[in-house]
């Protein structure tokens, strides 16, 4: 071979790791195990590049500790279960599992050339009944432990599916695959009790030392500890049954600001007034319609029926305060009711403009404490605000401690007590869906709710279901539906409902120690496997993903599936940037649209980008890519023309991996053709002849070693682009080097070995090329030594005056004395003096050396 060939090379390494059966994961005593793990996809039936730069990170990590001594775990699988197989199977006429599975094959197909470290034999998929009859059997533990219950609650109902949306499902208020218009309804629901954890899930990320601190910000924040005052509002000429409305706050301190109190529409006290007020139940059921996030309701126009109700002020019965019905109050926070401080909250001041409630401010910034207000002042919990109306003891004292102080005044004169709360509420995870995991419970007249008989799991899935009509096929099946009572023997149902997808990915980390197990985890594999050790993923999943994936781990403990220490199951969390493209458009001659075109497309020339036909094309820079834009870059194109090592290469190479990397065409261009430069710069050292050493060898050895050193702490802190730039600098050394072939061929080898985690074909090719024992793969990773990292000779600038004027080389170990001495005497420095005498010589060890005249 006489050139850089990547499919030839690619195909031959990747049969070779095939044959030594390179990646297995076997567990062993002789080695310390590694578990890398990337978030698992989904299977949308074609990987882009941002799946190119996740897996490759992990494969980096991998690869880097298989050579480093490590026994490694770095699986693979799909989070195949959820609502886009249902819509492509209700678009096509085909069937959500048919649709699934080929979907994964296609994945799987494009994945394998990339040559990724995976054991392929712990492949699993969350939709395989050998996965979700496990997470039925979780299911029934928690069940049996208290973890989970089951309650009416008010959930997004889209009318026309007929089913259950989640928060991110609904978009304007509609349904986001219907567009119908979302209503709130009542229905029961199960529920984990993730909020019983609340308080140890945010004392844990205190011990999650190698996570972003971003992240654990982001969950601490949902979570959402808090210390405030409960007390109750007393009703004047009340409804029977409904003598007080209870407020939770966590600003006691603005209580006598207050203008109004508000309830939720699902308030009992707005569900009594509704029963009997023909104008209360049409606001009510209006209100409904629109969306239950705090996010839609803090968008949504603010809205209040007016009660007619009124009550006391705690601390003056003689104050009275409307009672308003208020869209933007939900029942599942605090405890459905408000009161309002249009001076101090700026939905409030919205609500109190609109309907002309009074708007009296309790305190005004310290240093304007005679000021005005045009808009609600919220000052910062450490800001010292002057106090104008209220409790708090000192005139001037900041936010949190005017709440202690309102809370122990509340207190003392019994008005309430302080309660801490968290803002983290119970886990729904009933779907009206088919394509979820079925939930093991039966229903049964005689016997009420009854789990089902673990010796009966799984409860599959029915293929013969029909999507032909809207809502849950589950519920038109009775063959399936209709059933025994485990308990009685009687006539049951099955429930309907499924599980919401989210609880498939909190706890296939703990599948994989075992995956083909029939009980959810096996005691040794996930005592030895487990925890994670590097977890990989987008930031997107911040919150609730990893939120719930550290809830099942503990309740995985309670329940006996996992030891305690994997009560965090992710030791370590990056989260990478995605790839970006410029997206190229042009305009609809007709109506001015824009039209999208694919990168393949357009030509770029003359600092501009055209189309075929010579069309001028606008170029939106460093888009993230969508498929409706159509700037996405095909990974399959890419390694078919330039091959895998250049797509994992260049997605590691432009930028830090925890930012954002744009994919370009030239970029990738460059990355091939740098790649074919090292195989040929190790091509023509295994050409040579032999000869003896050369005065040059030591110089480019040391700056192997420094390499070897460098492209290290790259790996093992994520900076993989840091890395890489070392290598190339490396590379650059070794093309210009006149050391002898051994030299060379000895630090060619290593080059190998250093690009082995990023480019491992053309690793192994040159580690054969020029004798290398075995796979590169298994190589034990090389050692810098710390004698040759250490300089017999340095080069320092020299500054006069702050400009560079001249450099010296000079003995590392010389003295201050002894480099004032050698700048004085050189000729440029006596030249740029002209006879004057320095001020200051300032010699900095090792960095420059300043002269001030």
């Amino acid at each position: 071979m006489t050139t850089y060939t990547p499919a030839m090379i690619e195909a031959r390494w990747q049969a070779a790791w095939a044959e030594a059966d390179a990646f297995k994961a076997v567990r062993s005593g002789d080695k310390p195990k590694y578990y890398v793990l990337e978030m698992f996809p989904y299977p949308s039936g074609r990987i882009h590049i941002g799946h190119v730069r996740n897996y490759t990170m992990g494969d980096v990590i991998a690869r880097y500790k298989i050579s480093t001594g490590h026994n490694v775990l770095h699986p693979m699988g799909w989070d195949a279960f959820g609502m886009p197989a249902e819509n492509a199977a209700m678009a096509s006429g085909g069937h959500p599992r048919d649709w699934t599975y080929q979907n994964i094959a296609d994945m799987r197909d494009q994945m394998k050339p990339l040559g990724l470290s995976i054991d392929w034999s712990r492949e699993l998929a969350t939709c395989d009944p050998e996965y979700y009859g496990q997470q039925q059997a979780l299911f029934l533990d928690f069940l049996e432990k208290g973890l989970i219950y089951r309650k009416k609650a008010v959930v997004n109902w889209d009318p026309v599916d007929m089913t259950v949306l989640a928060n991110e499902q609904v978009e304007d208020g509609k349904g986001w695959r219907s567009g119908a218009e979302v209503e709130r309804r009542e229905l029961t629901q199960w529920f984990f009790k993730i909020s019983d954890y609340s308080e140890e899930l945010l004392e844990g990320l205190d011990g999650l030392d190698d996570w972003p601190a971003k992240v654990k910000l982001m969950q601490s924040n949902w979570i959402g500890k808090s210390r405030g005052l409960q007390f109750a509002f007393g009703l004047i000429d009340a409804p029977e049954g409904h003598d007080r409305i209870e407020v939770y706050t966590t600003r006691p301190d603005t209580l006598m600001g207050a203008s109004f109190v508000g309830i939720s529409p699902d308030h009992p006290l707005a569900k009594a007034l509704e029963r009997d007020d023909p104008e209360v139940a049409a606001f009510c059921a209006d209100v409904r319609k629109g969306g239950t996030t705090e996010e839609a309701l803090e968008k949504a126009e603010k809205r209040g029926f007016d009660t007619g109700l009124r009550v006391r002020h705690p601390f003056d019965t003689s104050w009275e305060l409307p009672v308003y019905i208020a869209n933007f109050i939900l029942m599942d926070y605090g405890t459905g009711a408000i009161f309002g401080c249009p001076a101090h909250d700026q939905r409030d001041f919205e609500f109190a403009t609109k309907y002309d409630l009074p708007i009296s401010p309790v305190f005004l910034p310290a240093a304007d404490a005679d000021g005005t207000l045009t808009e609600a002042y919220v000052p910062q919990k450490t800001e010292s605000v002057a106090y104008v109306r209220g409790f708090a003891g000192e005139d001037v004292q900041t936010g949190a401690d005017a709440v202690d102080a309102a809370i122990a005044f509340c207190e003392k004169n019994g008005v309430g007590h302080g309660v801490t709360k968290f803002r983290l509420r119970d886990w729904g995870l009933s779907r009206q869906r088919y394509w979820g995991c079925p939930i093991p419970i039966i229903h049964c007249d005689t016997c009420g709710v009854v789990p089902e008989d673990k010796a009966n799991l799984p409860v599959e899935l029915p293929y013969d279901v029909s999507f032909d009509v809207p809502g849950n096929p589950l519920d038109r099946h009775p063959t399936w539906r209709d059933c025994t009572c485990p308990k009685c023997g009687g006539k049951g149902r099955r429930e309907t409902d499924t599980m919401d997808t989210f609880v498939d990915s909190s706890w296939y980390y703990a599948r994989f120690t075992a995956p083909r197990a029939d009980t959810p985890t096996v005691h040794d594999d996930a005592a030895y496997w487990m925890n994670v050790d590097q977890y990989i993923g987008g930031i997107e999943h911040a919150i609730l993903h990893l939120l719930y994936s550290r809830f099942f781990a503990r309740a995985m403990h309670m329940t006996g599936h996992l030891p305690s220490t994997a009560s965090e199951p992710f030791d370590a969390l990056f989260t990478q940037g995605m790839v970006t493209h410029a997206i190229y458009t042009t305009k609809r001659p007709l109506d001015g649209r824009p039209v999208y075109h694919y990168p393949e497309e357009v030509t770029l020339r003359d600092g501009g980008a055209y189309l075929a036909d010579g069309t001028r094309v606008e170029v939106i820079p460093s888009a993230k890519m969508s498929k409706s834009k159509n700037n996405v870059v095909d990974p399959v194109n890419i390694v078919k023309q330039y091959g895998a090592d250049t797509a994992r290469w260049f997605v590691l190479s432009d930028s830090p991996p925890e930012r954002d990397v744009e994919w370009t065409a030239a970029g990738a261009e460059a990355t091939h053709k740098h790649l074919g430069r090292v195989w040929r710069i190790a091509n023509d050292i295994a050409q040579a002849t032999e000869e003896g050493a050369s005065a040059t060898d030591e110089a480019l050895l040391k700056d192997m070693h420094r390499a070897i050193r460098d492209v290290t702490m790259g790996i093992e802190s994520f900076g993989f682009n840091a890395a890489i730039a070392r290598l190339y600098a490396f590379t650059n050394t070794l093309s210009r080097s006149a050391a002898s072939v051994t030299a060379r061929r000895r630090a060619a080898l290593t080059l190998a070995q250093l690009m082995a985690p990023m480019t491992p074909h053309l690793s192994e090719e040159i580690w054969s090329m020029l004798g290398g024992e075995g796979l590169i793969l298994q190589a034990p990773w090389p050692q810098a030594d710390e004698a040759m990292l250490v300089d017999a000779e340095i080069t320092l600038p020299i500054q006069i005056n702050g400009k560079r004027k001249s450099e010296i080389t000079i003995a590392a170990d010389a003295d201050a004395a002894t480099v004032e001495a050698a700048v004085l005497a050189q000729d440029a420095v006596q030249r740029n003096l002209d006879g004057a005498t320095p001020k200051k010589i300032i010699v900095v060890p090792g960095r420059i050396v300043n002269i001030v005249v």
